[in-house]
């Protein structure tokens, strides 16, 4: 095991410096906007442009990393990403923080792309679930104790900017000095995600909501906890904790959902998540009773993804499942562009609270509309495949998953290989 850790320990090093970064600027972004006196509804903009950027960087990073290679793209991208971190604290803008945040987003996902490609071409099939749950728990961990760096504050404007470029730039010493070979990016082939989509309908819609809800705590989130009257030690404990439930109920639930029909499980998932967020309406309810309940609404909302990408692999051949899979992936970032914004507006209109109606909201109908599915559509399961515990990043990570290997390295080598153990 040691064997194949050690290669891909700089890459590992790379990507808990970057999210560590990346995962603090996102934060510090909310609370520092909110200071300098920005509107709800362009608080939420900034969460929007980087999910746009999100999607927008997963269309052309590639051809770029195809062309100059992993080692270069990645510091091209990293120096990019400091730079727009400085850039932020420089320029207290409305205008130029969105620009910059479409930016963000883009590199950030590219950023992603050239790291799971590389792993996926290093991983032998035999290694590939605890390769791929090791680099989840990098994921996970890194975000989390990236929000706990807010409270180092060295008394200037710029110091915690500078903090998140640090760890950017720092990223790319370990991944330049790897021994590893450069792989080649595999070349995606297109297809029509509607025939795939009508196999597992509430597929669609459960994406398109839970990125709606999780879009808007990684971006609202830090608003949320930054009025309820407490300091930036409250808000990065705040945030990890929904960052580490999420980690911490992923397997229980991706078991459950293993057992039954995944349709079930959603709706128990997202019927939890709703009830979870009910104590944030009051948004002086006390920090213990506050942690908890951002606790629970981590665990049961960050579930629903994996469970969704388990559920339409259920109802694909092994040649579809990374297609169906990125089907999932763009709805996924085309709710968590909209989340924001519908937050910032709605906090605009009503008051703090609105991001626990929008919480309870999303996941209520995200409920209702998989047990409508559940009562009326046959659930014709291709063959049940093992649910992944897994946090949305790239395309490249759907087929580093144990439930979607590759049967070849060749480039267009279609998907044929599937894990059918059951957890």
């Amino acid at each position: 095991m040691f064997k194949n850790i050690l290669p891909i320990a700089g890459l590992m090093s790379g990507v808990a410096l970057l999210l560590t970064g990346n995962g603090l600027l996102g934060t510090l972004l909310a609370i520092k906007g909110n200071e300098a006196g920005f509107s709800e509804t362009l608080l939420g903009l900034l969460g929007s442009g980087y999910f746009a950027g999100y999607l927008l960087g997963g269309l052309l990073a590639r051809p770029l990393i195809q062309r100059i290679g992993h080692i270069r793209a990645f510091a091209f991208f990293a120096a990019g990403l400091a730079g727009i971190a400085l850039l932020h604290g420089l320029f207290v803008s409305a205008t130029t923080w969105v620009v910059l945040r479409v930016l963000a987003g883009a590199s950030v996902v590219s950023l992603y792309t050239l790291i799971e490609s590389w792993l996926n071409d290093q991983t032998p099939q035999a290694q590939r679930g605890r390769i791929f749950a090791m680099y989840m728990i990098v994921n996970q961990t890194s975000l989390a104790l990236s929000q706990q760096i807010l409270g180092f504050d060295l008394g200037t404007s710029l110091s915690v900017f500078m903090i998140s470029a640090f760890c950017v730039c720092f990223a790319v010493m370990p991944v330049a000095a790897t021994p590893l070979a450069q792989p080649t990016v595999h070349k995606t082939s297109g297809f029509s995600p509607w025939p795939l989509l009508r196999r597992a309908p509430v597929a669609a819609t459960s994406a398109v909501l839970t990125g709606m809800a999780i879009g808007a705590f990684w971006s609202m989130g830090p608003v949320y906890a930054s009025r309820t009257g407490y300091d930036n030690d409250w808000i990065a404990l705040f945030m990890s904790a929904g960052i580490l439930g999420g980690a911490l109920l992923q397997w229980p639930l991706g078991a459950l959902s293993d057992r039954s029909d995944r349709r079930t499980v959603l709706a128990f998932a997202a019927g939890c998540a709703a009830l979870s967020a009910v104590p944030l309406l009051w948004g002086h309810l006390g920090a213990t009773a506050a942690i908890a309940a951002i606790t629970l609404f981590g665990g049961f909302g960050f579930a629903i993804y994996p469970i969704v990408v388990a559920h339409l692999v259920d109802h694909l051949s092994g040649d579809e499942i990374v297609s169906g899979s990125n089907v999932v992936l763009l709805l996924y970032g085309i709710g968590a562009a909209i989340g924001p914004l519908m937050v910032g507006l709605m906090m605009s209109w009503v008051d703090n609270s609105a991001l626990a109606v929008w919480f309870i909201a999303t996941h209520v109908v995200l409920m209702l509309t998989a047990l409508v599915s559940r009562r009326r559509v046959r659930d014709d399961v291709v063959e049940h495949t093992p649910y992944v515990s897994m946090m949305r990043t790239s395309s490249e990570a759907l087929e580093l998953m144990p439930a979607a290997e590759p049967s070849s390295h060749s480039d267009d080598a279609p998907v044929e290989a599937r894990n059918t153990g059951h957890t």
